[in-house]
């Protein structure tokens, strides 16, 4: 009997059985051709029965093709079924549904329409369903007009609304988001705490701190409850303005109102105590993490680790791991990249060294920033010998140097006194397509001025422009030095002048040396409106400064 025969065979049986028992005689009959009749019976089966996750799978399995029959589409499948106008709406709905979880949005889409055609509206979870999809895909335009045409036709809920806002935010369109929140109010609905969390976070993102704050008190007033989320979001928006001060008083805030703070929440407050130095604070988070019954994960692990390093307190940090380990949690690159920057920064390079060995034997791949970070090391170490065995083994892991691994490597020949071989980097740098930046500079420019070279640091120094780079308060003030050393002191308080004119302040060694060298040339004229400037700028001039103009001026007169 050929494979088509036993489909026909097997459709009166279907028929006989009730839905679940003919949806098994369909899938055991692995070795039945089916056809287009075979489908639109069982099809027809599940529908009648409201099966419709059943008849969803199914659909999956005809538009991945792991169900084939010739000359047979979805299309024939609707046609054929919706003659009698029977399952209109479900059946589409579960086409349309199927194709946006097949990632296929075209098809989903022309489905839609041909429901709106046909005047059958879909349910407000199929077309969120599209809404959201579409969303994700980053396909916001054409999201915006389904959302217009499903609100013209009444189909949307508040559901709707919170997809819209939450991509307008995300696609950083603030406006449009609260174009969609004064729609959403005119209809006569109040927005819930999803809608209002997200429109804060979009405020977060992109720095419009005030408008999240108004956003969250306009909750309040609304008698909508903040949750864990929205005190997240807009604390570390507090942190990311810099108003710390703010961020920690709505996190006292929080905990106040008998909202528990949650994993994401500590882990902000730890990072900004940790980026402060107050790592004892850091820790008492910790501990109340603990006590909350809050799980601690690899984040907040890493976060303290990186505290404590960068207070030097490398040991503690090691025993951190270990308790980290105990907790059942793996240490990340992460966790050993800043191990080995600590151990590396406190001049331990043999111990930076064995957990670098570690790392790679417990299966973890050395990324760019570990190999930098030994780089930089043992640049500082001045052992060349295993810089290039370190650049070595990251090409031999396919691991290129970045402008990072190069600057390193030129600041390590500068600090050996070697311009030469600096400049053959930066050479090999470009050769590997990669443009000089304001820190490569930065670092080539301190070398020729502490080589008293001001002819080549000013030649670096112009070039900055013409690159497009713009000089740092760092690169001015070794400019500055350089020029004071060498005795041209028009020329240093030409970049003072220069900097502040770029709105950057000058620091208070740049303009003690810049008057001082201004005095020992005789302008002590020129030297006391700097003085002036600096007192001006809350800088302090040193007594020696106020002794040389006092001398010069008793000189000239």
């Amino acid at each position: 009997m050929s494979h088509s025969q036993q489909a026909l065979t097997l459709i009166p049986k279907m028929v006989k059985n009730p839905p679940p028992k003919a949806l098994s005689l369909f899938n055991s009959s692995t070795q039945t051709q089916h056809t287009p009749q075979s489908i639109s019976v069982i099809t027809h089966l599940l529908l009648s029965s409201n099966m419709l996750s059943q008849t969803q799978s199914l659909f999956l399995q005809l538009i991945s093709g792991k169900i084939t029959i010739p000359s047979f589409t979805i299309s024939s499948l609707l046609h054929n079924l919706t003659q009698t106008h029977m399952h209109s709406i479900p059946l589409y709905e579960t086409i349309i549904n199927s194709y946006v979880q097949s990632h296929l949005p075209e098809q989903a889409l022309c489905y839609l329409k041909q429901m709106y055609d046909h005047s059958l509206l879909p349910s407000s979870n199929t077309f969120n369903n599209v809404l959201k999809f579409l969303v994700k895909s980053n396909d916001f335009d054409k999201a915006w007009g389904i959302f217009n045409e499903g609100k013209s036709r009444g189909v949307f809920d508040v559901y709707s609304f919170g997809i819209m806002v939450k991509g307008c935010c995300e696609n950083s369109d603030l406006d449009r988001a609260f174009e969609v929140l004064g729609q959403f109010e005119d209809l006569g609905l109040s927005p819930n705490v999803v809608i209002y969390t997200s429109l804060i976070d979009g405020c977060c993102k992109k720095g419009e701190i005030e408008r999240a704050k108004d956003l969250f008190f306009k909750m309040g007033g609304l008698g909508l409850t903040a949750n864990q989320f929205t005190y997240t979001v807009l604390i570390n928006g507090f942190f990311k303005k810099g108003l710390k001060k703010d961020g920690f008083e709505l996190f006292e805030k929080m905990k106040i109102d008998g909202v528990l703070p949650d994993l994401y929440t500590y882990n902000s407050v730890i990072n900004v105590y940790c980026a402060d130095g107050y790592i004892n604070n850091a820790f008492q988070m910790f501990d109340e993490m603990h006590e909350r019954g809050v799980t601690c994960n690899v984040v907040t692990y890493n976060t303290l680790i990186g505290g404590l390093c960068r207070k030097s307190r490398v040991l503690e940090a090691e025993r951190l791991v270990v308790q980290m380990k105990r907790a059942g949690l793996n240490p990340s690159v992460i966790t050993y990249n800043t191990l080995i920057d600590g151990f590396c920064n406190v001049g331990k390079r043999e111990k930076a060294s064995c957990l670098f060995n570690e790392m790679k034997s417990c299966g973890l791949s050395p990324s760019l920033v570990t190999y930098n970070v030994l780089i930089s090391g043992f640049s500082r170490a001045a052992n060349p010998a295993q810089v290039l065995n370190l650049v070595r083994e990251m090409e031999e892991r396919g691991i290129y140097p970045s402008k990072v691994t190069y600057t390193i490597l030129i600041d390590a020949y500068v600090r050996s006194n070697e311009m030469e071989k600096a400049l053959e980097v930066r050479s090999c740098m470009e050769k590997a397509g990669l443009l000089a930046d304001v820190c490569t500079y930065g670092v080539l420019i301190h070398g020729w001025c502490g080589k008293g070279n001001m002819s080549e640091a000013s030649k670096l120094f112009k070039s900055m422009r013409i690159m497009n780079l713009e000089p740092n308060d760092v690169i001015y003030n070794m400019m500055i030095y350089g020029y004071c050393k060498e005795g041209s002191s028009y020329r240093a308080l030409r970049l003072v002048k220069e900097m502040v004119e770029n709105g950057m302040v000058p620091n208070a060694a740049s303009c003690n040396l810049t008057t001082e060298a201004l005095c020992v040339e005789g302008k002590w004229k020129e030297a006391e409106i700097l003085l002036n400037d600096m007192i001006k700028w809350g800088l302090k001039p040193s007594i020696s400064i106020l002794d040389m103009i006092s001398k010069e001026k008793h000189i000239d007169t």
